[in-house]
This record gives structure tokens, sequence and C-alpha cells, in this order.
């Protein structure tokens, strides 16, 4: 007979805490990883230091930043040196058949391939504007308003604030200016501006003076910009916070435009979020409770639209995109009125356990996620919302539409990953940008959904926002298509910083768009005709710009235990065509402190 081993009573099933030295439905240290709630942005950067692959950092380098610049320095040098030469063949034409076989060649050469190195020169020219030019001017803007906001005396009130942040603008136009002219004048001796036949013939020595041009061509018009973007800056209303809503006329029409921005949806029941970590919720209970809050609103008081301004998902996998559509397909009602666009989460965050990984621009993984952003806004309003006809100029087809060429390779890039079908989606995806949903009568209320999302492969960097010119030109035209109607310009990004001062110096930069007040001077002629609409920062901010209304929407799923909320937005035709902006309705969520879903810090 065997001996029996005693054994303790039994504690309850394994899912007892009591059984656990640390409880992994509580996740631990490693989740909080990336998240800038639990450890500043220093710290997350001195970490990333001996995890960064400096290989694929290089080449990135070069990829995006020092190849533009090469081309930008080496195409005065190519065009000089053939025009000399042409010149050459053009002076000896006479001499005889094959000479004149010589210059049909160059001309050819110079046809088919001087305009693909015209398009590669201006992609650069913009490309450095984007990664070097406008980040360094909005580092210097908001390094000088945040130490002039840290100095300035407690009792400084919102006039006081708004010198200071136009004085603080003005200076750092100034003094990148001077520094951009230093660099110009330090390396002018080495530049040369003249290619000749000897150029053409030994490449290699074009090097020095190639790079002293680049220099000198980037300087150049980091100083010019940064004095123009600077002196516009200062010299415009600076933002401030808003209260002059409309009051209702009775029997007005009146739209409602319910706004849930932030949802964050994760993979599975005990995900924590990217950045907040331990210290907010895990799971989708968070977005299920605000999805059904809603259709109880909706219930009593019909919304007429669901904006979801971007951040649908945490890291933009297939198994949060799945989740996200589980959660919407719950509420019929709402998903035929939801419209949403693609947020940071969603398309820029390379690797949500590893701030460190990057991402090469060649790779496929930018591509992919874009695919999947495609593919969900396909899903949910690609019957109703309509894209520009870049041959007309005036937006035409559906999205549907647009897309039902294209999904046989998107379905076979998204099981094989090829690079060539990268490639071409990748020139698909640009394409679509920005989205119309018309206005339903002419007079009615339109919405553009626009891609704020700047390029970037490094997940530290994912949050950087900007709208491209074409973009702008598009918004621009798609309203004037529609000169009677009332118009909801829809993005991720806030446009400008808060007028409200802010702590961490890191929640100013990095976040709103780089070219943002750029972007609110394209918005000037359409004056009070539109209401700007975001997310992106979590906060409840209603504001103006000069005459542009901005509404940012607060996350109802990433807040504050016992303080999550959303709001319904309304709007009214007002006077002259303008776009009346009436107090919004806020709704507040059952905070249940749900053992999935809120989870305190370990």
């Amino acid at each position: 007979m065997d001996r029996q081993v005693p054994t303790d009573p039994p504690t309850g099933p394994p899912t007892d805490p009591r059984k656990f030295t640390i409880d992994p439905r509580g996740g631990d240290v490693e989740d909080d990883t990336s998240s800038p709630r639990h450890r500043s942005l220093l710290a997350i950067a001195g970490s990333m230091l001996v995890e960064i692959n400096l290989l694929k950092l290089a080449l990135a380098g070069l990829i995006m930043i020092v190849f533009p610049a090469v081309l930008l320095g080496l195409a005065p040098l190519l065009a000089t040196g053939w025009y000399g030469l042409l010149s050459r063949r053009v002076g000896s034409l006479v001499m005889g058949f094959v000479p004149l076989i010589s210059l049909v060649l160059v001309i050819a050469a110079a046809w088919f391939g001087g305009r693909p190195l015209f398009r590669a020169t201006e992609r650069s020219f913009w490309s450095l504007t984007s990664l070097v030019v406008q980040p360094g001017y909005v580092l210097f803007r908001e390094g000088l308003r945040h130490l002039g906001e840290r100095l300035a005396p407690a009792g400084l009130g919102p006039r006081g604030r708004a010198r200071l942040r136009a004085t603080a603008t003005a200076a750092a136009g100034l003094l990148l200016c001077g520094l951009a002219l230093w660099a110009v004048y330090a390396v002018w001796p080495a530049t040369r501006w003249e290619g000749n036949l000897a150029d053409l013939r030994s490449p290699q020595r074009m090097i020095a003076p190639t790079l002293a041009n680049s220099v000198v061509v980037v300087g150049i018009f980091l100083a010019a910009a940064s004095l123009v973007w600077s002196l516009a800056d200062a010299s415009m209303e600076q933002p401030r916070d808003f209260s002059e809503f409309d009051e209702p006329v009775a029997g007005a029409r009146l739209w409602r435009v319910a706004h849930l921005s932030d949802l964050h949806a994760v993979g599975s029941r005990y995900e924590f979020r990217l950045e907040s970590g331990r210290a907010g919720p895990r799971g989708n209970e968070g977005v299920h409770r605000a999805l059904a809050r809603l259709e109880q609103v909706h219930a009593e008081n019909p919304v007429d639209i669901v904006l979801m301004s971007g951040d649908m998902t945490d890291c933009g996998r297939s198994a949060e995109w799945a989740e996200y559509f589980d959660a919407l397909a719950a509420h019929p009602a709402l998903a035929e009125r939801a419209l949403i666009l693609p947020g940071n989460h969603d398309l820029n965050v390379v690797d949500r356990a590893n701030p460190a990984r990057l991402e090469l621009p060649t790779g496929t993984g930018k591509c992919l996620r874009e695919m999947r952003m495609l593919s969900a806004m396909a899903a949910v309003q690609g019957d109703r919302v309509r894209v520009i006809d870049r041959e007309t100029g005036y937006f035409g087809k559906t999205l549907a539409a647009a897309l039902a060429p294209h999904r046989a390779a998107m379905r076979e890039f998204a099981d094989t990953g090829s690079f060539l079908l990268s490639l071409k989606l990748g020139r698909l995806w640009d394409d679509l940008f920005p989205m119309i949903l018309p206005p339903r009568p002419n007079d009615g209320l339109g919405v553009v959904l626009l891609n704020s999302n700047a390029e970037t492969h490094f997940s530290f960097t994912n949050a950087l926002g900007l709208v491209p010119a074409v973009q702008a030109q598009d918004l621009l035209a798609a309203t004037r298509q529609f000169p009677e109607a009332r118009w909801i310009v829809a993005l991720h990004h806030h446009l400008v910083e808060y007028p409200s001062s802010v702590a961490p110096f890191s929640a100013r930069v990095g976040t709103a768009l780089i070219n943002g007040s750029w972007f609110v001077r394209q918005l000037r002629p359409l004056g009070r005709r539109i209401v700007a609409m975001h997310g992106h920062r979590h906060i409840d901010w209603i504001g103006a710009y000069g005459e542009t209304r901005i509404i940012s929407a607060p996350s109802p799923v990433m807040g504050a235990a016992g303080n999550l909320y959303f709001h319904v937005q309304r709007f009214a035709p007002g006077a002259d065509g303008e776009l009346a902006l009436l107090r919004p309705e806020r709704v507040d969520i059952e905070a249940r402190a749900a053992a999935l879903d809120l989870a305190p810090p370990v």
C-alpha cells in the first residue's frame, strides 16, 4: 500500500487571488515599459539607447534625412552639368550625323531622367521640411514658451499669457534664423553651384560640394521659413478658451454629433493600454460601457453622427480591430452613423512592448497597419464617404468604390507582406485622404476626414502630427463644391497647443501638429463655416484660434476612474452661412470599478 503524502487543504479554484504570489491579471512592471505616466520621456529614451538597433537607425537616417539632403545639394550640379553638355552638343551639331545622335540621346536622358529627378528633389525638399525644419522650429518655439511660462509671475492672466506666447514665438524664429545663417556662412566656402563635364566623368569630385550645398539649401530655407512662420504665428491671435456659445432657435435645424475619441481597444480582456500601463484600464469593458451609454442617449434623443476621431485601437493590431468591431457590432444604430479616421496609435506604434523598435522606411509593417485602417474605414463608412478625384479636383467615388479594384491586392498583401505590393498600396493610402461626407441637403452639414499622422517609423516618435499641403488644398476644394454648406473638419491631432500652461515639457512637443499654425491659416477663408474636432490629447477643451473654433474630445476610456464621460456636440445653421456652435451635452458614463477593468497599481 502506497504511503499517502499529506497535503494542505484546498484554498479555492486556480483563479482565487489568495493562491497567487504575483497575480497575472494585475500585470507587472513590464506593462509599464512604454508608459509616460510611470516613467519620464528622458527615462524611456535612456533605456532605449541600450536596446535600439543602431544599424537600422543609421539606415533610416540615410534614407529619410541624409539622402534627401544630398539630392538637394546634387541637383544644381547635375542640372548645370547637363546644360553644359547639351550646349556643347548643339555647338558641334554641324560636324556630322554622329553628334546629332548624341544630342538626341542627351535630350532623352534629360527628359526621362530629369523629370523623375525633379520629382525626387521636390519630395526630398518636403521630407526635410517635415523631418528637420518644422520640428526644429517647433522645438525652439515651445521651448521658449515653456521657459517663459515657468518664469512668469503667478498672477499672469490670459492676456499676459497670450503676449508671452507671441513674444516667445517671435524670439524663437529670430534665434533659429540666426543659427541657420551662421551655419550657411560657415560652409559657404566649400559650396559649388555649377557642374561640368569633368564632374559627370568623375562623380567623386561632387561629394564635398554636394554636402556643402545641402547644408546651405536647408539652412537658407530654415532661416527664411522660421522667420516667416514665427512672425506669422506671433501676429496671429493666440488660442483662447471659448465660451461664446450660440443659443438654439426654436424650430431651427439641429445637428447632434457624438464625439467619442481615443477608445484604445486592446486585444484581450487582461491587456493594459500602452500609454497608461497599470495606472489605466485593462480590457475593453470601458469601450462597451461607452457605446452602451451612447445608445441610451441615442434612444432618448437621436444623434446624427458618431465621430470617432482616431485611436480606435491601442496599437493597430488585428486582434484589437477585431475587439473594436465586436463592440461596435453590438450597437447597429450607432455603427450606421459612425465615422472613423486614423490616429497615431492605429498607425505609428511599431511595437507596443519595445519603444526602441525601429522600422525601416522600406519595411512593410507601416503599410500593413495602413491597410488594416483602410479596411476598417471601408467597413464602417465605405458607402457613405467619398474621395477626391485627382484628375478633376472634385470628390466623386465612394471609398468602397475606390477600394474595389485593390481589394484582392490588399488581401494578398495582408497574407504575404510582399514588398512590391507595399509600394503600390502605399501610394493608394496617400491618394484616399481627405474623405468627405457630403452635406445633405446642399446647405447642410458635411464632414471632412483628414489623416494628420506624420510619416514616422519609430514607436518613440509615434505621436507626431502633420497635415500635408495636398490634403489642405483638397479640403478647400471640397468645401467650394458646396458653398452654402457648413463643415466639420475632423482630424486626430490638436491643431495648436492649448492656452493653459503645461507642466511637463514633453506634453508640448511631439503631440500637436508640426504645421498647426500654418494649417489654421489655410482654414481662414472658411471662417465660421467650420468647426475643427480632434482627439489625441484625451483633454476636454473648446477654444478658438482666430475665427477657427476647435473642439477637443476627452477619452471615454482613458480618463480617471469615476470621471469618464464624452460630449454630444450640438450645431445649427447660423447667419450668413455660419455654423452655430451650441453648448454641448456632457454624457457621464457609469464607472464600475470592475476587477477586469480598473486595475490598481501594484
